[in-house]
């Protein structure tokens, strides 16, 4: 909230209200259609259909009204998102790592470096594309989602035409292997047993909500296992967030980046305050319950302010490759995340 304080210094109180209100209407219908049983069955949490609300209007309507809503929308999507990604610590123990137990653990590690890694060697050798957009969709294949997408860009300083063309891919492919997953158990099932394909699940597949809708297609034991195993891969959020923001420093320009110290994403170390205070149960389900809504709302509203401010024609001008390279990673997701959860399992047997 310092934020706004420095903000309305320079403008009155009114000059975000519109943005934010609009973005506020935008969340309410995400999470009303999101509450559908057959919405929510399909994968689509509240957050996808934000953006993809946000996107429909941000080509329609927005254009003939962004200059009243500007500061707003800017507002919902950097500041209310950092927060969010800061309550979103409210969903996690670490005593949920002890369910999972080492094999979980070190299936979700290999599999989050070996993807992002390969992210960064299709993005920009092999398909050449900037450092921003193959770090951004490596961030959404490797972690969570949108969520990882939209934290990761204030620490790599992205363009929101890059961010929303990482979103998209993870709605793409999220949304097949809803129902690519649950096809594929009966073929896998002597190598898998439930519990153990579920962590599978939770390992590869992308969103929290297409993690659920997979599981539960299967069996309550794998469905429990695949979010156990994603609310680990979850939690990995900040470290990541904190190696990446040391390789930006790297990267930097010699005139930019030398003499000054590392943007530390502090977003990202109260994440893991907040999941450690967690994790001693201190407050009330019932408020733990309504912080967990207030995360959802915030998310919500950054998603949809993230639409508004991208123009289909930017998404045109991205092209083929980065769909293609999120395409390899979601192959890669789905063979090579078989063969850590297989040689890990057999590893720790």
């Amino acid at each position: 909230m310092a934020e706004l304080t420095i903000h309305a210094h320079r403008h009155t109180l009114w000059h975000f209200i519109p943005g934010l209100a609009l973005s506020a209407l935008i969340t309410g219908a995400a999470l009303w259609g999101g509450s559908i049983p057959a919405v929510a069955g399909a994968g689509f949490s509240a957050l996808t259909l934000a953006i993809l609300l946000g996107m429909v209007l941000g080509n329609t309507v927005y254009p003939k009204i962004w200059q009243r809503c500007d500061g707003g929308v800017l507002f919902a999507k950097q500041h209310l998102l950092r927060l969010g990604i800061i309550l979103y610590g409210f969903r996690l123990t670490f005593s949920q790592i002890a369910d999972v137990g080492v094999s979980g653990i070190a299936i979700d590690v290999l599999t989050l470096a070996s993807t992002f890694l390969l992210a960064c060697f299709l993005g920009q050798k092999v398909f050449g594309l900037d450092k921003h957009t193959s770090w951004l969709i490596g961030a959404g294949s490797s972690i969570c989602g949108a969520a990882a997408v939209l934290a990761t860009e204030p620490v790599v300083k992205a363009e929101s035409s890059k961010v929303t063309v990482a979103v998209a891919t993870v709605v793409i492919f999220g949304t097949i292997a809803i129902f690519l997953y649950p096809a594929m158990y009966p073929l896998v099932a002597h190598w898998f047993s439930p519990e153990t394909y579920g962590i599978y699940i939770g390992s590869t597949m992308h969103e929290v909500a297409q993690v659920v809708a997979a599981g539960h297609a299967i069996s309550p034991d794998a469905e429990n296992a695949a979010v156990i195993a994603k609310m680990l891969r979850v939690m990995m959020l900040a470290p990541f967030l904190l190696l990446l923001a040391a390789r930006v420093k790297q990267l930097a320009p010699a005139g930019k980046g030398q003499n000054s110290k590392i943007t530390i994403p502090w977003f990202a170390i109260l994440f893991i305050v907040v999941a450690i205070f967690n994790s001693f149960h201190l407050l009330p389900k019932a408020v733990v319950n309504m912080l967990v809504t207030l995360d959802t709302v915030l998310l919500a509203m950054a998603m949809a302010a993230l639409g508004l401010t991208t123009h289909v024609s930017a998404l045109k001008k991205a092209g083929a490759k980065p769909l293609l390279m999120a395409l390899l990673l979601f192959v890669w997701l789905i063979v090579g995340g078989a063969m850590i959860n297989l040689l890990v399992h057999g590893l720790m047997a």
